[in-house]
This record gives structure tokens, C-alpha cells and sequence, in this order.
């Protein structure tokens, strides 16, 4: 096995288990303990690992986050298609939460049901639903300039008082230890309760989003289903929540 495929195969150990054993590697790549000593000095070295002593743990780099208009423009397809397929799920007389955030923006084009109410903490999402002539609370508080959203404590107090059939959150990343996060814990307050009040919860995340850890946890993968584009090898993540695909 060359060099790059040793790397590639514990990269994706690490994304899996957040450890490796030099033992183990040795066993599974069949090769000696000075090469993979060298593998992981080398991959140490790029800032993809750390080595401790039998071996490597994975290094969690914390995203920073985007403005509204930088995340307008990544991945516009995928957020498409994963819009198109959350929209599907409203049936008539849902009273559903939707988040800030791009991927559930891409979610009110597609919106067919009828007589629905929608609560929303994203000041864009409230306009686009209005337009649509869509039932809107749009919740109050501190408007949070460059993702569009509101938060603060007057949100999650105005929150506390409602109910959902369904919640629709977005996510800055997924990760098979620490679950979905987002780098704004006042965000991540106001996803985590929506997600408490709500009968069901999907969590929207393009590929992008997958094997990603941010500063404040959302919600264990447990306690969610995701929709997502593309779909990760992780066996561990299939065990863990249920994975809708968003095709084309």
C-alpha cells in the first residue's frame, strides 16, 4: 500500500473512532512499526493528528463561522436538494419550528402544505414565508448582524411557550462523538430548545457539515434524524441516527 492510501486509511480511522493504536494500524495495513511511525510523525507534522504514546488521537479544529452571504454561496445545489426533500416532510397543519440558516432558506420555495404555522428565529426566513402567504411567528430578540438570526434571552423565553410537530435546524457540523454544533452557544441555545419542544427533529447539513466540530453542542445524533446530500461511509453514524438522502 502506498504512502497516501496508509494516510487516507488512518484519517478515516481517526474520523471514526477519534483514536488509533500503532498495533492496530500495523495489523489492519500490514506493514512494519517504523512505517507507521513515520505515517503518523509525518501526519502529526501537517496538523491532521496528535501521537501519544501506542498511538494517534484526532484533532478537533473548530470552524469559524461564516457570514449569511459566505454561506449563500457554498454548496447552493446540495442545499437545494436538501431544501426540496425537508419541504416534502410538512404535511397540512404542521406547526413546525424553522432555524436560521441557509439550508432551511432553501426549504420555503418547496413548501406545499396547507394551513400551516411556521415559528422561525431567522429574519430572511420570515419574509420568504410571508410572501408565501405562510402563517409566520417570527420569534423576538437580538438581531445577530451577520447570520441573520435572532437570539438571545428573549427568544428562548418567547420559545418556551410553544409546541412543534416538527423542527427543522441547520448545523455547522456533525461529528459521531460530540453530535451536532455550532460555533454561536446563544444559537445553539435556541436549537436546542426548539428541538426539546418539537415531536420530531431534522437536522438539514450538506457533505460539508460531516465529521465537524464546533465550539456549542446542539443535540446528540441520537436524538435526530439528518437529511443530507451525500450520505457518510461511517458505519458508526448509521448506528447512531436515522440518515435521509436527498437525490436528485
Amino acid at each position: 500500500m502506498i504512502t497516501e492510501e496508509r494516510h487516507s486509511f488512518i484519517l478515516s480511522q481517526l474520523n471514526e473512532n477519534g483514536l488509533v493504536k500503532s498495533a492496530d494500524l500495523m495489523d489492519e495495513l500490514n506493514c512494519s512499526e517504523s512505517t507507521i511511525r513515520r505515517d503518523l510523525a509525518n501526519l502529526e507534522k501537517s496538523g491532521a493528528l496528535m501521537r501519544i504514546h501506542g498511538g494517534a488521537k484526532r484533532i478537533y479544529q473548530l470552524d469559524k463561522e461564516l457570514s449569511y452571504n459566505e454561506k449563500t454561496v457554498k454548496n447552493v445545489h446540495n442545499k437545494n436538494l436538501i431544501g426540496k426533500f425537508a419541504a416534502s416532510l410538512i404535511e397540512d397543519n404542521d406547526v413546525i419550528y424553522m432555524d436560521a440558516g441557509t439550508t432551511t432558506l432553501a426549504m420555503i420555495h418547496y413548501i406545499n402544505a396547507e394551513n400551516i404555522t411556521v415559528v422561525t428565529n431567522g429574519l430572511l426566513h420570515a419574509s420568504l414565508l410571508a410572501d408565501r402567504n405562510i402563517y409566520i411567528i417570527q420569534l423576538g430578540g437580538s438581531v445577530k448582524n451577520s447570520t441573520k438570526a435572532i437570539i438571545g434571552a428573549n427568544s428562548l423565553s418567547e420559545l418556551q411557550n410553544y409546541r412543534f410537530t416538527k423542527a427543522f435546524l441547520g448545523t455547522n457540523g456533525i461529528d459521531i462523538t460530540f453530535g451536532c454544533t455550532t460555533p454561536d452557544p446563544e444559537e445553539a441555545s435556541i436549537k436546542a430548545l426548539a428541538h426539546h419542544q418539537s415531536s420530531v427533529t431534522y437536522v438539514l447539513a450538506d457533505e460539508s457539515k460531516w465529521n465537524k466540530v464546533n465550539f456549542a453542542k446542539v443535540c446528540s445524533l441520537e436524538e435526530v434524524s439528518i437529511i443530507t446530500d451525500k450520505v457518510p461511509r461511517q458505519q458508526q453514524y448509521h448506528e447512531k441516527t436515522i440518515i435521509l438522502e436527498a437525490s436528485q
